[in-house]
């Protein structure tokens, strides 16, 4: 063996290591995360519920006296509608996943911090599992997918940074991430090596960079779509009186002596989930951020099959040869369009959406993993 083979060698090792610590630290902070939605849970919340069953104030009635002569005429007062404070756009924001807890809030930041570390030890294995093969670190299934993990990530703390109201996602975030990597590195491994021929090319730089990118802030999008309707049918129930402070608590005092422990602990389960929804941005809030992160990142997957044309021109021949990545991909485009094109559509906005939008990212999914295991083609070299 000589010298840079052992090099690579060792760095391929570290970059294992790395990835491993990486998972470590991604544990802990999901501990955290727990903890944090455990006290928030804890907290008074009624701010969602206040804006909800506030009764309605009667609007002010201004009344105009005309004297002609010596009658007083009384002209017909104009009405002014205006939304009750009990619709469905007066529901603010949910404090957060701590709630009024500070000692939850104190674990939401150690859970951010411990992710920041997490963070640059995952970067740390993606950068030397590049130097060890001295290419792009994402020529196989394996290592796109600990890329694809680590981008997830930038997008969340880069979300932070600008100060967006995102910390609610610290928990489904690392939760994914952890069952992405270990996926990765239980079935997709794959020994460090150089790549097939048609893959020497700077276009791997480009094409399935702009992939990565496309899919980490596609799924960012995707959970936002994912939680509005979950946030939504809790506003639906809470508005109908069906849950809120005290009512669900009261539903379970109200049971007979006779009800069964899986009826008790399906209340409980119920009032567990809509604690935590109830700590959540406002429907509105996370429909609208999903789809802004959606139509962002839109023209980017657009290029992305763009590029992936041109180097298919360039290795094999051809700009389309219905090979089922390149199939699969378009129709990943077109469902994203179909998406796009509804929440511009009278009647579409809103849930139906919002289904169409996780369908697409359902597409980007099968599009990666799917295609990959079941399907041949000419991008069967993923290292599967």
């Amino acid at each position: 063996m000589n010298i840079a083979a052992a090099a690579n060698e060792n760095m391929a090792h570290t970059s294992n290591v790395l990835i491993y610590s990486a998972m470590a630290v991604y544990t802990l902070a999901f501990l955290a995360h727990i903890t944090e939605w455990v006290f928030g849970s804890r907290s008074a919340v009624g701010r969602t519920a206040a804006a909800i069953t506030a009764e309605p104030r009667p609007a002010a009635v201004a009344v105009t006296v005309r004297k002609a002569g010596g009658t007083a005429v009384l002209e017909r007062p104009k009405v002014v509608t205006r939304s009750a404070p009990g619709t469905r756009d007066d529901v603010p924001d949910g404090p957060g996943a701590a709630g009024t807890s500070e000692k939850g809030d104190l674990y939401g930041r150690i859970a951010v911090s411990l992710t920041v570390l997490a963070f640059a030890l995952h970067a740390g294995g993606v950068l030397t599992r590049a130097l060890s093969v001295r290419r792009a670190p994402w020529g196989n299934m394996y290592e796109f997918s600990t890329t694809f993990g680590m981008v997830a990530v930038a997008v969340y703390l880069g979300l932070l940074v600008a100060k967006k109201n995102i910390r609610w996602l610290g928990l489904p975030l690392v939760t994914t991430i952890l069952l992405d990597l270990g996926l990765a590195i239980s079935v997709l491994y794959t020994s460090s090596d150089q790549l097939v021929p048609a893959l020497h090319s700077y276009w791997l730089w480009i094409h399935v960079s702009c992939a990565i990118v496309s899919g980490a802030s596609l799924y960012v999008g995707a959970v936002s779509t994912l939680f509005y309707r979950f946030r939504d049918g809790y506003e639906v129930r809470l508005a109908a009186g069906k849950t809120g402070p005290g009512i669900l608590e009261k539903k379970l005092k109200g049971l007979s002596k006779d009800a069964g422990l899986g009826i008790r602990l399906g209340v409980r389960l119920h009032m567990a989930w809509d604690n935590m929804l109830s700590r959540m941005p406002s429907a509105a809030t996370l429909d609208k951020f999903g789809y802004r992160i959606n139509a962002t990142v839109f023209p980017l997957w657009t290029f992305t099959i763009i590029a992936g044309a041109i180097w298919a021109e360039a290795a094999w021949g051809r700009y389309w040869g219905w090979d089922p990545k390149e199939v699969w991909s378009f129709i990943t485009w077109v469902a994203y369009a179909s998406y796009l094109h509804a929440r511009a559509t009278a009647g579409w906005k809103g849930r139906k959406a919002a289904y169409l939008g996780l369908a697409a990212f359902a597409c980007y999914i099968f599009n990666y993993y799917g295609v990959n295991f079941l399907f041949g083609g000419k991008h069967s070299y993923s290292g599967v």
